[in-house]
């Protein structure tokens, strides 16, 4: 409870500053008058508490209007977009007045010593000089929070449903003959809730109708926050069932567990979906078949579950299939919501599928995900001691209900022998 209000508090307090920063950028550059920079202020802050009430409103059970609600995020999106590409500017302009003020300094230093007049500046040039500094500075905001504006309107009413199907082919050591060509079909990052609806369900279940999938997986962050929409989710994996000779395979992911994990897994169980915590199966005959392993989330020890277990599932497989020791020497898939886990499973899995990044979600020009996530696995296919990683972008949003530079995605991959 305490953590929850700190972190409420200091991102409030962020938002803030962002906020302040946009409209003395804008204030500055513009000469925009009291009355526009008070009718500013009032729509950011106005924005930023209709997002708040829209949570508070969610976890008591009502839902805002969401309309209302994706144009609260696309203004804050803008200001976080515009402010953020005028960061480096913000560097010069302070590394400029740091050497203004130490060369006045110098100059006063030089007691007694008058200036020579032709080291001064004429008034003319010097108003030249502000002219241009100015009109230069005028483009660079205008053009900063041009382009914060349009990704952040874009994001929110095109890109989050501009939905990609990525084939991607890929040899898995090992693989028998009877599962060359073996589909496997991956949606992460669903977060069912305020944003994703059933429209947005039927899409997700055409696509994935079109791809013709031996095996449908889903890796994780099903349910947004509430557990409200796990009968949502349970529906929509009992419609993807029939859809995959395999059927559905499931796994959690952190927001699950922010939504109640048992909901959720309850609910994906009594949709026909295999959920597969720290537990295996085998897929085929146990001597020629794919062992498809699946861990909880990384973050499940904060809410008293054991966490993600690659050994305990490996351990699971002598259980399954009959034969006990080609079970073992199955080629693995892996199934983690968190992309960091493969720190632990490259070399013991030929293969692991995760999610949680949503690719960056928003880059707008550059991707600031590169810059935050350590380990660098964001989007796409990594390979490291043998094995293979690919991250799915997700279907979904997490916080701002727009995507730019990272389209939902639904990835069918295609194992070669």
């Amino acid at each position: 409870m305490l953590l929850g209000i700190v972190f409420f508090v200091v991102i409030t307090l962020l938002i803030g500053l962002l906020n302040w920063r946009a409209l003395r950028w804008l204030d500055s550059s513009f000469g925009l008058g009291k009355p526009a920079v008070r009718v500013l202020a009032v729509l950011l802050a106005g924005s930023w508490l209709c997002i708040l009430a829209g949570r508070f409103a969610s976890r008591a059970g009502y839902d805002l209007p969401e309309a209302l609600f994706v144009v609260a995020f696309a203004v804050q999106l803008a200001a976080l977009i515009s402010v953020g590409l005028l960061l480096p500017l913000d560097l010069v302009r302070g590394v400029l007045r740091v050497y203004s003020g130490l060369k006045r300094n110098r100059e006063r230093g030089a007691a007694g010593k008058a200036v020579p007049a032709e080291v001064l500046a004429p008034a003319a040039a010097s108003t030249r000089i502000t002219t241009r500094r100015e009109f230069a500075s005028q483009v660079a905001v205008g053009s900063a929070f041009l382009i914060g504006g349009g990704s952040s309107i874009y994001g929110a009413l095109v890109g989050r449903h501009d939905y990609v199907v990525e084939e991607v082919p890929l040899r898995l050591p090992g693989l028998s003959r009877a599962f060359d060509g073996f589909s496997i079909v991956q949606l992460s990052d669903l977060h069912i809730g305020q944003f994703v609806h059933d429209a947005e369900l039927a899409a997700a279940e055409e696509l994935v109708r079109s791809t013709r999938a031996d095996l449908i997986v889903l890796t994780g962050d099903l349910v947004d926050h509430d557990p409200r929409f796990a009968e949502r989710l349970g529906r929509f994996a009992r419609r993807l069932q029939p859809l995959a000779r395999y059927g559905v395979a499931a796994i959690s992911g952190n927001h699950d567990y922010y939504a109640g994990i048992e909901p959720v897994v309850d609910a994906l169980r009594r949709g026909g979906a295999r959920v597969l915590r720290n537990e295996a199966v085998v897929l085929g005959d146990a001597a020629a078949g794919v062992a498809l392993l699946g861990v909880d989330d990384v973050r499940a020890p904060r809410f008293g579950e054991h966490g993600p277990d690659v050994a305990r599932a490996v351990d699971a497989l002598p259980r399954l299939g009959g034969r006990t020791a080609p079970a073992r020497d199955l080629p693995r898939v892996l199934l983690c919501h968190n992309p960091v886990y493969f720190e632990a499973a490259q070399g013991h899995v030929g293969l692991q599928l995760s999610g949680h990044t949503h690719g960056g979600q928003v880059n707008p020009l550059v991707r600031p995900a590169d810059w935050v996530l350590r380990h660098g696995w964001i989007a796409g296919l990594y390979e490291a001691q043998g094995s293979r990683l690919y991250v799915n972008r997700g279907f979904g949003t997490a916080g701002p209900p727009a995507r730019v530079g990272a389209p939902p995605e639904v990835t069918r991959i295609v194992l070669t022998a």
